[in-house]
């Protein structure tokens, strides 16, 4: 397929600019491969499509405030950075996007936190806006960590146009958030409450949990028209043995597997053994699930309405099947559901 099979139209009011006011209550579209259906429901009606056995796969990354604003040196001029990735802890450097770039050289130092107590120094440029940069601070790693949290901004995307809220520290992470590293949140999970998640249990669902860190590169743009030659960004990715040993034993018995969001798609399709099961996994993924795509793991996903052309876009035709998610997002249009990170939310089965 080419990237214009993932074009339409979408209006500027259907991109979510804040969360529902409960993280269950959200609208909630089902797609029924076999029978080619769509139905209407909300959120908190997943659970009846869950049975004792089945199996949902949660990514348990946590967001970290990665927006940071400081000022140069010298003129003063406000500047947005990023932080991407450490990429060493002891020497304090980072993977970090500045804008405006044009500003930013290698040599200039950045001053942030009302009292300048956090400087940094810009030591490379790695892409038109990357840079590293290497932090200099007073103090044990720990306390210089805890400097990060306390002058970082939750990184809401970049089309919300408000300004971040206190609500957005919460909203913008999962319940089941756990370990940070996170610089988007995986967004289909932030529609589970805690007495969702209890209901689940009670009825005898089990969760495999999965850490992929998301980046920034998951949500770059496509700009070869021939799908096979975009090249995706690596994201660090952990499954345990413990998490396989649940999936694999809900596999064996034909059990309903779903995968919360495309991160945990992403995660799982990543690590599949010969035998066809999910085998652990410690390092770095770069997977771009396009269709056609022979899916091993998941029977069942859930993820939200994603913006035209985009990677994630991708994977849910390759999932659901392209006619029917054509037609399933011109549905969602028409009635007015809500797309993108705080949107509203679609089960494919």
């Amino acid at each position: 397929m080419k990237l214009s099979h993932f074009q339409f139209d979408l209006p500027k009011e259907l991109l979510a600019e804040y969360p529902a006011e409960n993280r269950d209550e959200s609208r909630l579209m089902v797609i029924d491969r076999k029978k080619g259906t769509i139905e209407h429901k909300m959120f908190k009606d997943v659970i009846d499509y869950f049975d004792e056995g089945d199996v949902l796969i949660l990514n348990n990354t946590k967001v970290f405030p990665a927006r940071l604003y400081g000022n140069k040196e010298k003129t003063g001029a406000r500047i947005e950075v990023f932080l991407l990735r450490e990429l060493n802890s002891e020497q304090r450097l980072w993977d970090v996007l500045v804008d405006p770039a044009r500003k930013i050289r290698i040599g200039n130092k950045l001053y942030f936190g009302d009292d300048d107590s956090l400087v940094a120094e810009v030591i490379d440029n790695t892409t038109s806006r990357g840079r590293t940069l290497r932090f200099l601070y007073d103090g044990s790693y720990e306390e210089f960590r805890n400097k990060l949290t306390e002058l970082g901004e939750t990184p809401i995307p970049k089309y919300i146009s408000r300004d971040v809220t206190p609500e957005d520290a919460e909203r913008y992470q999962t319940i089941y958030a756990k370990e940070e590293g996170a610089v988007a949140a995986p967004t289909a999970g932030l529609h589970f409450s805690k007495h969702l998640l209890k209901k689940l249990e009670i009825k005898g669902i089990k969760f495999a949990e999965v850490t992929l860190h998301v980046g920034l590169g998951t949500f770059n743009p496509v700009e070869v028209e021939d799908l096979s030659k975009h090249k995706m960004d690596s994201e660090e990715l952990k499954i345990t043995q413990e998490a396989c040993d649940i999936v694999n034993e809900a596999k064996a018995k034909k059990k309903r597997i779903c995968t919360v969001g495309t991160t945990s798609m992403r995660a799982v399709e990543s690590s599949v053994s010969s035998q066809n099961t999910l085998n652990p996994f410690d390092g770095w993924t770069n997977k771009f699930v396009f269709p056609p795509h022979d899916f091993t793991i998941p029977t069942c996903m859930i993820t939200n309405f994603h913006t035209p052309k985009s990677t994630l876009l991708m994977m849910v035709s390759a999932f659901c099947g392209h006619d029917l998610m054509k037609k399933a997002y011109a549905e969602a249009i028409e009635k007015e559901y809500k797309f993108y990170s705080y949107g509203d939310a679609m089960m494919i089965i």
